[in-house]
Order: C-alpha cells, then structure tokens, then sequence
C-alpha cells in the first residue's frame, strides 16, 4: 500500500464513494501519469476487492469493478497519447524528483523485445505499466492496435486483481480465517511478487548487478561515514 495510507480507515472516516474515487484516482494516475510511477497499483486492487467482501469497504463490487477497470483504460490512453504527442522529447528530458531517463529507457528496451503484447504484460510490472503506454505513443502504435491490448490488459490487470482479492476473502470467511489478523500478510505477499519480475530482471544482467554492490556500498560508506562523525 501507500505509506501512511490504510484504505479501510479512509472508507471509515471519509465515506465509501470517497474511498473508491480515491482507489480510481491512484489507478488512473499508476496507469498512465509520470507522478504515478511509484503507486502499488497491484496491493491497492487487491486490497479493494478483499475490504469489499469483508463488509469494511461498503460498496458494490461490480460497480467497483467497473471503476478502477475504466480508470486503467483511461490512465493507458493518458499516457499513449502524451507520448504521442511529445514523442522522441521525452528521452531528452533531464531527470527530477519524478522522472528518471532509466525508466522511460526500461520501457523502451521491454517493449522493443515483446512488441505490442508489452501494454499487456506491463501491466503486471511496477513502474514499467506507467511508462509502457508512453513508449508505445512515442514508438506510433496505432490507437486501434493500443486500444485492444489497453482493454485487454485493464481486463486482466484491474479488473482480475480486485476480483481476486474479493474471491480470496469471502474463502477465508468461509474458512472462518479473521480478516484483520490476515490482510496485511496478503498485501505483503502481493507486494513482493509485484517486485519479483523486475527484480529477477536487474539480477540477471551482470552489468546490473555490478552497478547495484557498487551503488550500495557508496552507500553504506556514506551511512558509515556519516555516523561515526
């Protein structure tokens, strides 16, 4: 999840509809949006569909459903035309606090190697499903070509994660397993397999793997350095 955000205590407090325009904002904005390359889509999802079936996210799970699946389609659209529109600018861009060339780069280097089929797979890759619509703007996908795998990856992605965190839940009810003592597990697990694949993928590269022991002794040489002054 997001730190400092628990999405059953904003239902509580602030009221269904909020929470869930909320949950669509984050979606929209992981989905397509440079600020939102940092959101855990994936947790969030599932988090949704399991608070739903608890009885502690009042609303509608279908309708539920319907949201976070358009605000996923919506968000990819966002980005494919962004991308379309600044096209080859954006690897020209310098870094800042919310855009890294290293991301844009990834994308590109993805989508090159799985062609159109990336907007589908991306979007189980953190970071990588934010940038994947802008690459595939900038490298001119046709709109009609983007737009069904766009569909089909919010199918997959949105609507097939909260579906499962809903299906999951209302077993473990059934089960007689306590929400509360099991949910924060869940997130946890959901969170480490959302990190596994890129993480599996930097690992496998040696240059990569070089760059990442030398990157973090620096530091730690500076952590070091810092305490014992």
């Amino acid at each position: 999840m997001i730190p400092g955000f628990d999405l059953a205590s904003f239902a509580t407090s602030a009221g269904p509809v909020l929470a869930v325009v909320v949950l669509a904002a984050i979606i929209f904005a992981e989905s397509g949006l440079l600020i939102g390359f940092f959101l855990p889509g994936d947790s969030i999802l599932f988090t949704a569909g399991f608070l739903v079936e608890a009885g502690k996210l009042n609303f509608d799970i279908h309708l539920l459903v319907v949201i976070v699946f358009s605000a996923a389609v919506l968000g990819d659209a966002v980005g494919y035309l962004f991308g379309k529109k600044i096209g080859r600018r954006i690897f020209n861009r310098p870094d800042s606090l919310i855009f890294r060339q290293e991301n844009i780069v990834k994308a590109e280097e993805f989508y090159a190697k799985h062609g159109g089929i990336t907007v589908i797979i991306g979007r189980f890759i953190p970071v990588v499903r934010t940038f994947v619509p802008i690459v595939a703007g900038v490298g001119k996908m046709s709109y009609k070509t983007f737009l069904s795998y766009n569909v089909i990856g919010a199918l997959l992605w949105a609507v097939g994660i909260t579906y499962a965190g809903f299906i999951i839940g209302s077993g473990l009810r059934a089960m007689g397993v306590d929400v509360d003592t099991i949910l924060l597990p869940i997130i946890g697990l959901i969170l480490l397999l959302s990190i596994l694949p890129p993480a599996i993928h930097l690992l496998k590269d040696k240059k990569q793997r070089k760059a990442l022991w030398q990157g973090t002794k620096r530091q730690f040489a500076i952590l070091f350095r810092t305490k014992t002054k």
